[in-house]
């Protein structure tokens, strides 16, 4: 796509504090109360918060004209996963070097502003916004469906609820990502793919969690409604 650039390194220029208004790590002092009216002793849990706290992620599909499902994902600079080959500690180090990219459905957290509407229309308004954001597809709210319950990415460590829905598309009518003025977003992109061979790619490698359960439930969705469509609102 026009504008996409190639990643060939990501370099450590400087380390800064963790700030306060988007990620935190709250050093916790917590005790149990059980049933019985008994106290565990205290105990020590980090939490890390983000600004927004929960998010949604959109999976848009496309049906051809052999029936066959293509869905489309976005390509990410994810410097986190690029920076694992620079730490010494990771008991079972990569075989092969992770890519500086990594495919994924569209994804962003809920907003203030987002957060003023009930959720089920909160969640449409924000999945609309990241399709064009990081798709370059303009979807119809209303055409935005739930797909099965919310799921927390890592319980152990944030307290993060990332909803799920998706939306029929014309994936053909992409323009580029508008994206959101970061640099992440410089090396960013859709790329389509048929829905089976997604999955494949998932169980095949390493993967981005969320991206593995809106494919999964996209398939069982279709296939419970005949593969005509997601059914009703």
């Amino acid at each position: 796509m026009s504008g996409r650039r190639e990643v060939r390194d990501v370099e450590i220029v400087g380390i800064e504090p963790a700030r306060r208004p988007f990620l935190a790590i709250d050093r916790l002092a917590v005790r149990n109360h059980y049933a019985d009216g008994r106290r565990s002793e205290t105990y020590p849990c980090d939490v890390v918060s983000r600004r927004g706290v929960d998010a949604v992620t959109v999976i848009v599909w496309q049906r051809g004209d052999d029936g066959r499902v293509r869905v489309g994902l976005r390509e990410n600079l994810r410097p986190a996963v690029w920076l694992r080959r620079a730490r010494s500690a990771i008991p079972f180090p990569d075989d092969e070097p992770e890519p500086a990219t990594v495919i994924e459905t569209a994804a962003g957290i809920i907003e203030d502003e987002d957060a003023a509407l009930p959720l089920p229309a909160a969640l449409r308004i924000r999945a609309a916004a990241e399709c064009r954001e990081e798709l370059g597809l303009d979807v119809d709210p209303a055409a935005i469906e739930p797909l099965g319950g919310a799921a927390y990415p890592s319980p152990g460590i944030t307290d993060e609820k990332v909803f799920f829905v998706a939306a029929e598309a014309d994936l053909d009518a992409a323009a580029a990502p508008t994206g959101d003025g970061s640099v992440m977003e410089e090396a960013g992109g859709l790329v389509v793919l048929d829905l089976d061979e997604a999955i494949a790619r998932c169980r095949d490698g390493v993967t981005d969690m969320k991206t593995e359960i809106a494919l999964v439930r996209l398939r069982e969705r279709l296939r419970r409604a005949g593969g005509a469509s997601l059914g009703p609102h």
